[in-house]
């Protein structure tokens, strides 16, 4: 049987699915198509096939099933690779918080990067888009400080193991306006972040994929 392939780009949300890939320890192949290169316009067009929205990630099953949406993959990993144990299986105390905070970080937070890294989809008046990238810095901010304030970690977000969430928050949490921001306003989940930061399994990956910048 073939590989999965997942059509990623580095400093993209395709990160957090080649993080819980390494994590579960199943062999993909990496596709780039970095759909914001100015340089090479038709890179991103490589994922066009997979996903008519042309962005990543976009994971092609060894069956030609295509899954898009960086949470929809996380789950789905979670639950095909369950001896990895990246997440509270149906049922189990925590599924319920598990797939609360998976949708909001989709929903409230990464969906606003549409916005974010091309301000003029909904602001054509250039001098307005300064201010619209502003507002959406302080809307993701206010989203970290509401989940900050209700979610209750462990060692990790979900309890004492790592799972697909912290693997997420780790990843979306590096976009702006960065980490600094974030442990400013999500105190409560700076540790367990930490810990994902430093997991010897993810480190190389952290490195070359996704370094963390606080700045």
């Amino acid at each position: 049987m073939p590989n999965l392939t997942l059509f990623g780009a580095p400093g993209s949300g395709a990160v957090a699915v080649e993080a819980a890939l390494t994590l579960i320890g199943e062999p993909y192949d990496l596709i780039d198509a970095i759909t914001w290169d100015a340089d090479d316009p038709q890179s991103g067009d490589q994922v066009l096939e997979a996903n008519p929205m042309r962005q990543v990630p976009a994971l092609v099953l060894p069956s030609g099933e295509v899954l898009t949406e960086s949470a929809a993959l996380l789950i789905w990993l979670a639950e095909a690779y369950p001896e990895a144990r990246l997440a509270p299986h149906p049922g189990a105390p925590g599924r319920g918080q598990f797939l609360r905070w998976m949708s909001f970080v989709s929903a409230s937070i990464y969906s606003l990067y549409w916005v974010k890294d091309e301000p003029s989809r909904l602001a054509p008046d250039r001098a307005a888009q300064g201010a619209v990238v502003d507002r959406v810095h302080e809307r993701i901010a206010d989203c970290w400080r509401i989940m900050g304030a209700q979610i209750r970690p462990g060692r990790f977000l979900l309890g004492d193991e790592i799972s697909v969430l912290d693997l997420y928050v780790a990843t979306v949490s590096r976009f702006q306006p960065r980490r600094d921001r974030f442990y400013a306003e999500a105190p409560s989940m700076a540790e367990a972040v930490r810990r994902v930061d430093a997991d010897p399994r993810l480190a190389e990956l952290w490195a070359a994929r996704m370094p963390a910048d606080t700045g």
